[in-house]
């Protein structure tokens, strides 16, 4: 019998991966130089994977900033096969989505990450930034489970040509999966896509961030209360 391979760490590449696809400011512009140096230092991804991701940040460096900014409010918040909220592609807006998202919450909890005020848990920066916090296998694990999601935005990326592909490339990658052709759905019409049930009380649940704000993510850990006063 074989011995099965021990995953490498990737916790820094996961961390970078979850940077990158947030909101393009001026702050994460201003750090590409220090992600890439992590990435290439790590090597948790192959060289031509890099490569992509070496692109990606030369195009976001490059890029006037309301462009990169435009850009990336077009991309990721006008439809529901690029969303970054992970539950848009398995839920949409039915009633399974909150027991869900309170499951997924609670996962983070039982390892000591507590979400900040308005924070979603399915939104995919703080995914990798969990599961950057994993031992290697578990956060290998962690990506299988939602590979078919990752590989549906794949998909989606690679065919408006954009060089986020690269990302999903790199998640699939570090998943121990290869992209798969999906057939995608066409997107509903922009008005019927920002519709919202009476339930959320108007409260937009489709997009990212506004053009003008960018998401952070906020993870805290708190402190058991047996050993004291939180921080």
């Amino acid at each position: 019998m074989g011995i099965l391979e021990q995953p490498k760490s990737a916790s820094r590449t996961l961390r970078v991966l979850a940077r990158l696809l947030a909101y393009p400011d001026a702050e994460l512009r201003e750090h590409l130089p220090a992600m890439r140096e992590m990435l290439h230092a790590e090597r948790a991804v192959g060289a031509a994977r890099l490569a992509e991701l070496d692109a990606l940040a030369h195009s976001l460096a490059r890029q006037d900033a309301l462009d990169a900014e435009s850009n990336y409010v077009h991309l990721f918040d006008t439809g529901r096969s690029t969303a970054l909220h992970l539950f848009e592609h398995v839920h949409g807006d039915s009633r399974d989505r909150g027991p869900a998202m309170i499951d997924l919450a609670q996962t983070y909890e039982k390892a000591g990450l507590y979400l900040a005020d308005g924070q979603l848990p399915d939104y995919l920066p703080v995914v990798l930034e969990f599961t950057s916090s994993q031992p290697p296998r578990e956060a290998r694990a962690f990506l299988g489970e939602i590979a078919h999601i990752l590989n549906a935005i794949f998909g989606a990326l690679q065919k408006r040509e954009s060089g986020y592909a690269a990302i999903f490339g790199a998640l699939l990658e570090l998943a121990g999966e290869r992209p798969e052709p999906v057939k995608l759905a066409p997107d509903p019409p922009l008005d019927d896509e920002w519709a919202e049930p009476v339930v959320f009380d108007g409260c937009s649940t489709k997009g990212q961030a506004r053009a003008d704000q960018a998401q952070p993510i906020h993870f805290v850990r708190k402190h058991d209360p047996r050993q004291g006063a939180r921080s």
